[in-house]
């Protein structure tokens, strides 16, 4: 069982840093969406959005910076696939 103080400063960690990771799950996930639609240009500026997201989130410490730049590195080869073959 954590100890009061670990306590409250998780709950301060998680204030600060949930709303960030949020942010960038959540942009993250307009762009595979618009990918899904065929939207090539919505899925365009979605991708940048979510990029400044996660390196925004990465250098507030929210998250590693690996993990941003495998889920940057992620997404941007979804977003080439979907511009060079838009049915899929």
């Amino acid at each position: 069982m954590p100890s009061a103080k670990s306590h409250r400063a998780s709950a301060r960690r998680q204030a600060r840093n949930g709303p960030l990771r949020t942010r960038a799950k959540t942009h993250l996930a307009r762009a595979r969406a618009a990918m899904a639609d065929g939207d090539i240009p919505a899925a365009e500026a979605q991708v940048r959005s979510a990029v400044v997201a996660l390196d925004k989130a990465a250098k507030k410490g929210a998250i590693h910076r690996g993990n941003a730049s495998r889920r940057k590195s992620r997404i941007m080869r979804q977003l080439a696939a979907a511009q060079t073959d838009p049915a899929t």
